[in-house]
C-alpha cells in the first residue's frame, strides 16, 4: 500500500502495510536510523519521535495512524546538530553509549516546548525515557541549560 507521510518537513512516499509500526518505516524503508529500536514496547522511548510536536514511541505507532501528522525525526532537529538542546547534551557530557540519546533528546525537546522552564520535578515527571548508563543527572542539567539559556538565565 502506497503511503504518504511528511517526515522532517518532506512529503516522502513509501510502499508498507499501515499496520507496520512506524519505527521500520522510518528506519527500513526512509533510512532514518537516528531513531533506536530499544524495547519494542513502548517502554524504553530509544525509538522517540515527535508527531505533530509530541513525543511519541515510534516502535508502537502504527504508521497508518500518523499520515496526516508531522513527524520529526532526530535528523529532523538540525541539519548540523546545532539545536539547543544537541549543544546543551555535548556541552553536559550526556551520552554514554549513546544508543537511547536520540529518544532522550527528542523527549527533552518535547518537554521544552510544552514547558520551557520545567523544574527537576518536571523533568523526573516529563521523561520517562530509559537509559542503561544512567545518564539521568546529565539529562536533567542539560535540561535545565536550555531552559536557562532560553529564559534569560532564569529556570
Amino acid at each position: 500500500m502506497k503511503l504518504q507521510l511528511k517526515v522532517n518537513g518532506e512529503p516522502l512516499a513509501v510502499d508498507a502495510d499501515g499496520d507496520m509500526p512506524l519505527l521500520w518505516v522510518l528506519r527500513d524503508y526512509l533510512g532514518y536510523t537516528g531513531t533506536k529500536f530499544g524495547c519494542g514496547m513502548g517502554l524504553c522511548g530509544a525509538c522517540t519521535v515527535h508527531v505533530d510536536g509530541k513525543a511519541t514511541r515510534s516502535c508502537v505507532t502504527p504508521v497508518g495512524t500518523v499520515l496526516d501528522a508531522d513527524i520529526t525525526t532526530i535528523e529532523g532537529l538540525s541539519k548540523d546538530g546545532t539545536h539547543p538542546v544537541q549543544a546543551a547534551w555535548i556541552a553536559e557530557q550526556v551520552p554514554q553509549c549513546g544508543y537511547c540519546q536520540s529518544g532522550m533528546i527528542m523527549a527533552a525537546c518535547a518537554l521544552l516546548k510544552e514547558n520551557p522552564t520545567p523544574t527537576r520535578q518536571d523533568i523526573h515527571d516529563g521523561i520517562s525515557n530509559l537509559c542503561r548508563c544512567g545518564t539521568y543527572p546529565r539529562v536533567e542539567r542539560a535540561i535545565l541549560r536550555v531552559a536557562a539559556a532560553t529564559n534569560g538565565g532564569q529556570s
